[in-house]
């Protein structure tokens, strides 16, 4: 990957891994699957009235919008309403990663190469050592941001799937898809009465943390991983998410006091190893001629 992808891949992390505590301060404020709702009604809204057509078909965009804002945002935010804390949630879900090199290689024939498989299963390694020392009495929590990986690495596969042209364009009008869905699912399991109240009590850090999740998380979270996805193949995309669990637990520790344990840091030491490992490429063999002109080198692929 050239730096500045590299940079953006980091920086996309970042956002994601502070992302799980701003969720938090969220869940305080409304229930989740309304303020799941909210989150793409706001990242929606006036954008797609500026933003021209997506410029891929529409199968892809509703196709996305049900796995990664239905779905994926739909599971996390109960998961972590049910008791899973910002930073195992942020561990957690990582296991996007396993998912989305599963799903590209059955469904887009993409192989991985032995060093990303490599470094991808050290790096589980580190997620499950995480998940012992952090999930105990968050079972239903724990279950519910597993599934919400899955539907995120279908969710990868789609958007590489469909290489729209201008990445944040799409992730607008994927951000149109969830809104309604998820408030009619809130009104009939969460009850009107509950999402009203959330409404007619705002304050500034519920609104602050819709802002957040809107406008950094998802629009210029996923508008950016998107474009790599379409840049370069999913295997080599997908490590790069687990740095966010580094960003998740170090914003948990120091935002909300969450306790960072021998075993938690070993977890992340070895999700980091994982993710250098993975990034490994073997430099592209030279032909003769090549090889006979001393202005050309091999070049790393």
């Amino acid at each position: 990957m050239k730096p500045v992808h590299v940079a953006l891949a980091v920086a996309v992390a970042a956002v994601w891994g502070t992302n799980f505590v701003v969720i938090d301060v969220g869940l305080r404020d409304f229930p989740p699957l309304l303020f799941s709702a909210l989150r793409f009604l706001l990242a929606a809204l006036p954008a797609v009235f500026f933003v021209g057509p997506p410029g891929v078909p529409w199968r892809w965009v509703v196709t996305v919008g049900i796995t990664l804002g239905i779905m994926k945002f739909g599971m996390l935010f109960l998961g972590m309403h049910e008791g899973l804390p910002p930073g195992p949630a942020s561990l957690v879900l990582q296991g996007q990663t396993v998912f989305t090199v599963l799903f590209a290689a059955v469904l887009l024939k993409e192989r991985a190469r032995r060093v990303q498989i490599a470094g991808t299963a050290i790096a589980t390694v580190g997620i499950v050592l995480a998940g012992m020392d952090s999930t105990a009495g968050t079972t239903a929590g724990f279950l519910l941001v597993v599934g919400a990986a899955a539907c995120w690495g279908l969710s990868n596969i789609a958007m590489r799937k469909a290489g729209p042209p201008d990445a944040f364009r799409f992730m607008v009008w994927v951000s149109v898809v969830p809104p309604l869905p998820l408030a009619l699912i809130s009104v009939l399991f969460e009850g009107r009465d509950a999402d009203l109240r959330a409404l007619h009590h705002l304050n500034l850090g519920g609104v602050g943390a819709a802002l957040y999740v809107a406008w950094g998380a998802t629009l210029f979270g996923f508008a950016a991983w998107g474009y790599l996805l379409r840049t370069y193949d999913a295997p080599t995309v997908a490590p790069f998410s687990l740095l966010v669990p580094v960003f998740g637990l170090a914003s948990a520790s120091i935002f909300q006091g969450e306790r960072m344990t021998a075993l938690t840091w070993c977890a992340t030491a070895l999700v980091i190893t994982g993710i250098a490992i993975g990034m490994l490429r073997r430099p592209r063999k030279t032909t003769p001629r090549e090889t006979g002109n001393s202005a050309v080198t091999a070049r790393v692929p």
